[in-house]
């Protein structure tokens, strides 16, 4: 359990860089700090998901709460206007804790009262519940009611709203349902409560401000509309209940809805391999991410402001699905992404604003092909691969011959050569306007040891459905690739691997890209290369969580992931820290080091420093990035889905050497015969 006293819940600093997450299989979710004061665009009670998983927009921002003691009133709430935070109810807060949900606890002369925060799973709804736990006041009173001000913003998640005459202030009301629709176009926010009054005010609240917003350099100010005030009398001794939710819903459901989600929650977490609190807890992150598309399944790449993305998907995949044994879930979104596959390549993004997707990405349809040989490892599926897969790929692989997309093409010595001027195709994809920050142009290196892997694996598969004419090519072309590779790619002065070659001197920065060609599967390496690679990497660029994307001797590194959004896209792969690169630097480690105990204890070390972290920042989830310099400020996404994925992966199948008996990557590295892949 994640928990906090007043001493940290009444230290602004400390409360504002934590913050919770509740999500609900949709895209929608819930959020805030740990003592309730929005610092971005992105937080609120109620963001739902429209077009699940996509379409998101927040109907409630918050709820203004008063407790009234014998007709004194203590506000609850907190919130940041200019110059000022007003009210400060966390003065109140005793507690907060996951458990496994949030819960607020607040304490006022002897008056303790609970507040817990969670979303239905599968419903764009949210239940708030406010329970008086203790009423030792010394005086023993005899009102104690309490009042919420529900602040509706009715918005694009990645927008604020402002006063406007536009807005439809009527209030519908039915017996426990009342309901607002201020703006047609969107979804009406009908509130279920148990409230024993209830009266309309249509106020403007102004002026709300988002710090978190201002440090990103965009709009941070924000007025909300208070259509109502619910008063409930806690003397009753029932909790006083909301559900915000674009479905009607009886309040007498929230003890059944709880009910669900925490047997829900204990499944999650009971689906880890390993039973340590640490990979339990990272098994019921991994949950989250998992969304509904369709009728099939999707991952969000990370909250609060990605949707689908399918390199981070496939990326993802191995950690939140096939270890925690999810493994419909992965059949789902291998199917989902098989099925968008286009001209030989898979969707890089699904935008929010429509289904159309995006095809820019060299890296992502490579990652398919790990996807789905990881799948095959842990379920044996073979007749799904064989019938849904396998023929795909195999257009996949003659697209990339003859070319596809943005130059991605097969060169004359096997390499996967792509780029086009002005776009962005590997992970490294910052772009400001018309400034790709990393292009990368020519033959990425990672590119290299992901088609090798590709090919690699297409021969297993030819082999195992007995296509022989085909295992011959894929063994031949990976043969070409192999030599040609080793031939281009090694920096003899730097003992490691360089960038990027693209027919000009070849770029000798020292990043994370070349890990790959080690963690992978199948690697192009001898074993001295792979291990002076691995010990390179821990030299430049390894930090407590993750790898830098740039080595800091770089003159192009950055070490602040600071400023508005150019400042910001300029240092986001110039030196910015990566925690989804520790699982294969990790899984390298551990391969030249044969898999020895000294290997896994020092893998495990390693990761102590986010297994702390899941107290920080987004709990119970690992942030996307972090600074590049110390003391590496976590910084993005609060929750990010490969970040928690692949140290999930790592964990179990590097540190606890838990794996399934087909996977080639349990075995230390061996010399690879050049004249087949190994197996």
């Amino acid at each position: 359990m994640i928990q906090f006293t007043k001493e940290t819940c009444g230290n602004l600093d400390a409360a504002l860089r934590r913050e919770w997450l509740e999500t609900n299989g949709l895209g929608g979710f819930a959020s805030s700090t740990i003592i309730g004061l929005n610092t971005r665009r992105y937080h609120g009670l109620l963001v739902a998901a429209t077009r699940p998983p996509v379409g998101r927009v927040v109907l409630l921002s918050k709820m203004e709460e008063t407790l009234f003691i014998d007709g004194q009133p203590f506000d609850l709430s907190a919130n940041c206007y200019p110059g000022v935070v007003h009210p400060q109810g966390f003065r109140y807060l005793k507690q907060f804790r996951l458990d496994p949900f949030p819960v607020f606890t607040y304490e006022i002369d002897g008056v303790e009262i609970d507040k817990t925060v969670f979303m239905v799973y599968g419903e764009n709804s949210t239940v708030v519940q406010y329970e008086l736990k203790k009423n030792n006041h010394p005086e023993s009173p005899e009102k104690l009611r309490l009042e919420l001000r529900p602040l509706i913003a009715f918005r694009d998640y990645h927008s604020t709203t402002h006063e406007n005459g536009a807005i439809n202030s009527a209030v519908e009301q039915n017996p426990g349902i009342t309901s607002v629709t201020p703006y047609q176009g969107l979804p009406a926010l009908h509130l279920g409560h148990n409230a024993d009054e209830l009266r309309k005010t249509g106020e403007w609240y102004r002026n709300f401000e988002y710090d978190a917003e201002r440090e990103r350099g965009l709009d941070f100010s924000e007025d909300l509309f208070n259509p109502m005030v619910l008063r409930f009398d806690l003397r009753l001794r029932r909790p006083a209940s909301v559900i915000a939710s674009t479905e009607r819903r009886d309040v007498a459901l929230v003890a059944e809805y709880r009910k669900a989600e925490i047997t829900r929650r204990q499944r999650a977490s009971a689906s880890s391999p390993v039973e340590d609190a640490f990979a339990q807890d990272l098994a019921a992150a991994a949950d989250q991410y998992i969304v509904s598309r369709g009728d099939q399944k999707t991952v969000i790449a990370g909250y609060h402001w990605f949707s689908d993305w399918g390199r981070d998907t496939m990326v993802a995949l191995p950690g939140l699905t096939l270890l925690t044994g999810k493994h419909e879930v992965a059949r789902s979104i291998l199917r989902t992404f098989a099925k968008h596959v286009n001209q030989g390549m898979l969707p890089n993004r699904f935008p929010d604003a429509g289904e159309t997707p995006e095809y820019n990405t060299v890296d992502a349809t490579l990652w398919l092909f790990e996807a789905a040989r990881a799948f095959l490892a842990y379920t044996g599926d073979l007749e799904f691969v064989r019938n849904e897969l396998y023929p795909v790929f195999a257009d996949i692989i003659a697209w990339h011959v003859r070319g596809t997309r943005y130059g991605i093409k097969v060169d004359a010595g096997g390499l996967l050569a792509s780029g086009e001027p002005g776009v962005q195709l590997t992970w490294m994809d910052a772009k400001v306007g018309d400034w790709v920050v990393t292009p990368r142009r020519g033959k990425p290196v990672e590119i290299q040891a992901l088609w090798y892997n590709a090919l690699c694996i297409m021969e297993d598969l030819a082999q195992k459905f007995g296509d022989e004419a085909s295992q011959k090519r894929y063994r031949n072309m990976a043969t070409v690739a192999s030599w040609s590779f080793n031939r281009l790619f090694w920096n003899e002065s730097t003992g490691c691997l360089y960038d990027v070659t693209n027919g000009v001197p070849p770029d000798p920065s020292i990043r994370p890209n070349q890990i790959f060609t080690v963690s992978l599967p199948h690697s192009m390496l001898s074993p001295e290369r792979a291990k002076s690679v691995v010990e390179k990497v821990q030299e430049h660029l390894l930090t407590p969580y993750g790898l830098r994307s740039l080595a800091p001797t770089d003159p192009q590194y950055r070490g602040r992931y600071t400023g508005g959004p150019v400042e910001r896209d300029g240092a986001y792969h110039q030196g910015t820290v990566w925690p989804w690169l520790m699982g294969a630097f990790i899984t390298a480690y551990v391969k030249v080091n044969g898999g020895s105990d000294g290997a896994h204890r020092q893998a495990a070390e390693w990761l102590v420093p986010l297994k702390e972290h899941l107290a920080d920042a987004g709990l119970g989830h690992i942030s996307e990035i972090f600074d590049g310099d110390p003391p590496q400020r976590p910084c993005g996404c609060i929750a990010q889905a490969w970040s928690v994925a692949e140290i999930l992966r790592a964990y179990v199948e590097d540190v606890k050497a838990i794996r399934p008996g087909a996977l080639v990557e349990s075995q230390p590295l061996q010399a690879r015969p050049q004249t087949s892949c190994a197996t």
